[in-house]
């Protein structure tokens, strides 16, 4: 029994002063449902017989309420055989001498032996039964006679003035068992052992978190701990019906109607969905409260969402369907909020009404708005399959496909098609159009917001009905840096296609255009600024991405790789699988930006696992394209070829997403010797772009792509005029876009130039941070300076490459460069002499500057030029290097060297 050691007190000693002075005591013990009377009355007649009283036992029930004299014929029939008479009979029962016959005997009994008589369920004895017990309490004052009586304190049974007369007697003591506190809980659990402070506030947040679900019921206590991990389950739902049950006749149907109604559960609300009249309501209602089964003060409904689904489930769905769709009605007619009407209707899969549609719209955006989009969603396909016509339909569906953009991206893309055939038949209005194409424009579907954009405007109607908005507002982070159809073109580029768009309107692509001059100097920093005081909410996860795509491209991978680990978390934390998409997407390109080829691959592959339908949609489809290649460079050519076997989304080209996807199949044919079909997806790659004036290799150097493939092929010349143009553009100064074009473009040129061109290649990688793109360049580096006759700075060069290679997990250029060197052995290779990380660390930054250089295989004048330093300096920088490191010379120099401050980009 639970821990009540004020009322065992109590019990023991009228228990000793029945059996051992001859005091006779009536007790009633009072109590809400579940609190223990039961229970009690079992403790006292154990404690009574361990005294050795005569214990006569009887319960009452509403079976044998209607019985006459019911529960006194148990009491006689647990006596010993002939120590009480029977029941009279019907006739006579009523008579006071039949009365006083009882009572009589009861006495003599206890003469010899003490008597106690526990009746429980008080409210349940049948009225003459009542009228008995009532008797022997005022016959037996002077006798060893303890009554112990147990009932309800909220149902007053067949005669409500038997409390009345009991409480009149003196030897009455009346028992009041309530509910347990936090407190006495706490001490129901373990006791703290180790770490006690922290193990005891882990203690009262538990037994908080008990009482929280129970309310402090014993019997809803008792159940919740048998089950696992002390989590509402079948034992705890089980309990909250059997209370239910317990309450009184009528409380099943107001329980149901409380679970309906949640909260809404006013008394008036209760008595029109249950029928009963708001007088019975009330009484429930206390009776549940005090059994602790209602929330608390300022509160409506039942106390856990567990037991309203235990009382849900027994509901018939056609019944239940019928309360919740009645709740709507009465939840309307009262002037609730649109979300609790919008919640009856979704529960009743009700839209009858004239006004369901109006509601459950509003509902969504205000549940939006509160930060709850699973809500909103669920509304919003509710509202979808009721709409009368095409036109309303569509209007639902887009903004259904912006809400199912934070869960599911692939089920936003699939929510506009029915849009986007509407507007091709031409049965949406400007107010749909706008609101299409942006959701259109931010999954990245730029053709297809351009053919919306094209139709509102041949509608002559300012987009927003008039009032000269652009409907593509707000998904921009920064101020506008591009508001033509050609959003990013350079000014020599080819003219794009004619488009007629809006007069307000920005192009689509323009949301996905980089700066261009002048702000491009300032737009990282505008950028990171912007980051800095970013939330993630609808609303602002495009202009989110838009700014991490800018640093990325625009300020390194280095800088953009903590902020996308930021956004990626905080989508992580909101269980947004559709945010987690887009930074998690990010987060993987940064990675792969940076040479980090295992971070790539499994950061794309957590993505892809998180979604809801794994490899569908363009952005999931742009995520997997991240690992496919970040598969490639490992070498890991099966497991490519296994993600890229997924089907592809349908019109893949047409959105920036599929170009990704483009790409990585592309690189997939040139890994595989499938030339001509890589360079054709390059090719397509160029096409889009310039049409979308988003030609920026920045991005997406798809010239690099397709010279790589045209070299493959043989085409030398075709090879170098794609490169050569690569240099034109306005990124050809970025390190990483000059860097790997000078790469591909030195395999044209005679070995002396193809040196020199390496040599800067690699310096230009080294700058840019891509550590897989650096090892590409060296390896290519040394293989050269071989040929040329120079096999130490060849060795010293490999060695790095190599280096670079294994802590990227390129595997496949690690045997490149050095056949037979990978695995444990190649660990062992590499750290071969190597000088000690402290005496490394001891080298100030011009000396680690100058030995990152010579590791690179620069020649002491290279060096000396390269740093605007005298050749002298570098011997005099060498000299000290190898004498810091204890190493003979250049080819003791650690391979794993690295700056000791980045290099500015």
């Amino acid at each position: 029994m639970f821990r009540r050691a004020e009322e065992h007190s109590l019990l023991s000693a009228l228990l000793d002063g029945c059996c051992a002075e001859s005091n006779s005591a009536l007790v009633l013990v009072e109590g809400a449902v579940g609190c223990g009377k039961s229970e009690f009355l079992e403790t006292a007649a154990e404690e009574a017989e361990r005294r050795g009283a005569l214990v006569l036992r009887a319960a009452g029930t509403p079976a044998e309420r209607g019985h006459p004299l019911a529960v006194l014929g148990q009491l006689t029939a647990d006596a010993p055989a002939g120590a009480l008479p029977p029941p009279p009979a019907p006739e006579t029962a009523e008579r006071v001498g039949s009365m006083r016959a009882f009572a009589a005997a009861v006495r003599e009994l206890s003469a010899s032996v003490p008597v106690v008589l526990c009746v429980d369920d008080l409210h349940h004895v049948d009225e003459l039964s009542s009228r008995y017990l009532l008797h022997l309490a005022r016959g037996t004052r002077r006798s060893r006679v303890l009554l112990v009586l147990a009932g309800s304190a909220h149902d007053r049974g067949a005669d409500p003035l038997l409390r009345t007369e009991l409480l009149r007697l003196p030897h009455f003591v009346p028992l009041r068992l309530t509910r347990l506190g936090p407190e006495a809980i706490r001490a129901m659990l373990p006791d703290a052992t180790d770490s006690e402070a922290a193990a005891e506030a882990e203690a009262v947040a538990e037994a908080e978190r008990l009482y929280e679900a129970t309310g402090g019921n014993p019997l809803l206590l008792r159940a919740l701990l048998q089950d696992p991990q002390a989590r509402p389950g079948e034992a705890y739902a089980q309990a909250v019906l059997a209370c239910l049950h317990r309450c009184g006749p009528a409380t099943d149907e107001l329980a149901a109607a409380i679970a309906v109604l949640d909260d809404l559960a006013t008394p008036g609300h209760l008595a029109r969905l249950s029928g009963a009249t708001e007088a019975a309501a009330d009484r429930a209602l206390e009776a549940l409260a005090a059994a602790g089964l209602l929330a608390p003060t300022g509160r409506r409904g039942l106390r856990h969402p567990a037991a309203r689904a235990a009382v849900l489930d027994r509901l018939d769905p056609a019944g239940r369907a019928a309360l919740h769709r009645k709740a709507a009605l009465l939840a309307r007619a009262s002037g609730a909020p649109d979300t609790a009407v919008a919640g009856q209707l979704l529960a009743a899969r009700h839209t009858g009404e004239e006004w369901a549609l109006p509601v459950l719209r509003t509902a969504a955006d205000q549940h939006l708005a509160q930060g709850r989009p699973d809500r909103a969603e669920a509304l919003l396909r509710l509202a979808h399959g009721a709409c009368p016509d095409d036109a309303l339909r569509a209007e639902v569906g887009i903004r259904l496909a912006a809400v199912a953009g934070r869960t599911d991206p692939a089920a936003a893309e699939h929510h506009l098609a029915a849009p986007l055939a509407a507007a091709g038949a031409g049965l949406l209005g400007p107010a749909a159009l706008g609101p299409l194409a942006r959701t259109l424009a931010a999954q990245g579907r730029i053709d297809e917001s351009v053919e919306v954009l094209e139709r509102l405007a041949a509608a002559d109607v300012r987009p927003g009905g008039g009032r000269g908005e652009d409907p593509l507002d707000g998904l921009s982070a920064f101020p506008r840096w591009a508001v033509s159809a050609r959003a990013g073109a350079p000014a020599d580029a080819p003219a794009a296609p004619p488009v007629r768009l809006p007069r307000t309107a920005v192009h689509p692509a323009a949301l996905w255009a980089l700066p261009v001059e002048p702000e491009e100097s300032t737009a990282a920093r505008s950028a990171e600024l912007f980051l800095r005081g970013a939330t993630l909410a609808e609303g602002t996860v495009e202009p989110v991405a838009q700014a991490l795509r800018t640093v990325l491209h625009l300020d390194g991978a280095g800088r953009a790789l903590p902020w996308c680990e930021e956004f990626a978390h905080r989508a992580a934390l909101r269980e947004a699988a559709g945010w987690q998409a887009v930074f998690g997407g990010l987060l993987a390109e940064a990675r792969l930006r940076l040479g980090d080829l295992a971070g790539a691959a499994d950061t794309a592959g957590e993505v892809l696992s998180a979604a809801p339908a794994p490899g569908g949609g363009a952005l999931l489809g742009a995520v997997a394209a991240t690992r496919v290649r970040a598969l490639l460079a490992m070498g890991r050519l099966e497991e490519a070829g296994a993600v890229l076997a997924r089907p592809a989304p349908a019109g893949d080209a047409r959105s920036v997403h599929g170009l990704a996807h483009l790409r990585a199949r592309g690189h997939h044919a040139l890994a595989t010797s499938r030339f001509h079909a890589a360079l054709g997806d390059f090719l397509d790659i160029g096409r889009h772009m310039k049409r979308w004036g988003l030609d920026r290799p920045r991005v997406l150097p798809w010239r690099t792509d397709a010279a790589e493939a045209l070299l493959r092929l043989g085409e030398a010349h075709q090879a170098e005029r794609f490169l050569a143009d690569q240099l034109t553009t306005r990124d050809a100064a970025d390190p990483w876009v000059r860097g790997t074009t000078l790469r591909l473009r030195a395999s044209l040129r005679e070995p002396k130039e193809r040196q020199a061109m390496l040599s800067r290649a690699v310096d230009e990688l080294q700058r840019s941070g891509d550590r897989y793109e650096l090892a590409r360049a060296m390896a290519d580096f040394g293989q050269v300076l071989r040929e040329a006759g120079e096999p130490a700075r060849a060795a010293m060069v490999e060695r790095r490459a190599w280096h670079l290679a294994g802590e990227c997990g390129a595997e496949a250029l690690c045997e490149r460069i050095l056949p037979g060197h990978t695995g444990e052995g190649a660990a062992a290779v590499d750290t071969a002499d190597a000088p000690d990380a402290g005496l490394v660390a001891s080298l100030s930054e011009s000396e680690r500057r100058v030995a990152l250089l010579a590791v690179h295989g620069d020649t002491n004048r290279e060096i000396a030029r390269k740093l605007y330093i005298t050749v002298s300096t570098v011997e005099q920088h060498l000299t000290r290097v190898y004498r810091k490191l204890n190493i003979p010379g250049r080819q003791g120099l650690p391979v794993d060297l690295h700056p000791g401050v980045p290099e500015p980009a």
